[in-house]
């Protein structure tokens, strides 16, 4: 993949012009990794500026629900959910472009995973613009393998390495910070990479290692994918598959910045909703049995820890 350099000059039509090509490089990897199914396009134009392409798959030999979303939008005054934490923001016009993906298997031997990656500037005559990178991926088993976690968080180790020496660790603490349930006092999985505000390295660092996160996202899922797809499983197994996905519904609907800021600027709900899963159930004050792969779950997998130590 190939895109004209920016010179270090902060361009947001590059950024696009990446995200256009990262968005079908992921669906291709996923189409082949299901081997039935396809993603079906949805274009659509935001009122206030802007619009995007929503790709959905359903009812896959391996993927029960996936979508994989490009946007850009903008406008002339920022949402509240930025200017609280941003206040040099207000009285900016702004433009926010990304590629934002949520996969739910059918299989609950494949983990459920999540990857983002995005570019915000704001600007305002006779002022220097603002802007950032954001984004990462994480993962988010029901019953995990921990060869599978160690490749995952390996993946994320080799992307980041040529940025610097405490790059992984750093974001790998956030990740496990961000993607958080307070009410329920664990992670929502096991972690991988997230990232926001990131300017420090100047334009053409930034972008590549958004870059790199982007397409490093295949290499770290789909081999995950490949080994699970043919695990059998018992109704038991997908029955706490699917009381798992409620935890991602918590999330996504009480904590997850994204979404507040999607529906905040008027975005298209269909596609800010994507993430949800087709099928979740809740259970009163469940609890695993003992000694069992559930509780392996929460026991061993729901804290964060330095997974790439298993190896040494």
């Amino acid at each position: 993949m190939s895109v004209t350099k920016p010179d270090n000059k902060v361009s947001i039509e590059v950024v696009i012009e990446f995200l256009h090509q990262l968005q079908d490089q992921i669906c291709q990897a996923l189409e082949n990794s299901d081997g039935q199914a396809k993603f079906v396009e949805d274009n659509w134009k935001r009122p206030g500026g802007g619009g995007g392409r929503t790709r959905v798959m359903t009812n896959g030999a391996v993927i029960e629900q996936g979508g994989v979303n490009f946007s850009h939008v903008f406008g002339d005054q920022m949402p509240a959910s930025a200017t609280a934490h941003r206040p040099e923001l207000e009285g900016r016009s702004w433009q926010a472009c990304g590629v934002s993906l949520v996969i739910h298997p059918n299989n609950p031997h494949i983990p459920t995973s999540h990857a983002n990656v995005r570019f915000f500037i704001a600007e305002k005559e006779g002022e220097a613009p603002v802007w950032w990178f954001g984004g990462g991926f994480d993962l988010t088993p029901f019953y995990p393998v921990e060869q599978d976690v160690i490749h995952w968080h390996q993946t994320a180790f080799d992307i980041c390495k040529p940025f610097g020496e405490k790059v992984y660790s750093d974001y790998k603490k956030w990740c496990d910070e961000y993607f958080y349930l307070k009410h329920r006092d664990e992670t929502r999985g096991v972690g991988g990479l997230f990232f926001d505000d990131l300017n420090q390295w100047g334009f053409d660092k930034s972008f590549e290692f958004m870059q790199t996160v982007g397409l490093g996202f295949i290499d770290a899922y789909v081999p995950i994918v490949e080994r699970n797809k043919s695990t059998e499983y018992s109704e038991a197994q997908r029955q706490f598959q699917l009381y798992r996905r409620g935890r991602y519904v918590e999330f996504n609907l009480v904590f997850d910045r994204g979404t507040l800021f999607g529906l905040q600027t008027g975005g298209r709900t269909e596609s800010i909703l994507m993430s949800m899963p087709p099928l979740a159930r809740w259970e009163y004050n469940f609890q695993p049995a003992e000694d069992s792969l559930e509780a392996n779950l929460y026991q061993r997998y729901l804290k964060p820890q330095d997974w790439l130590s298993l190896e040494n």
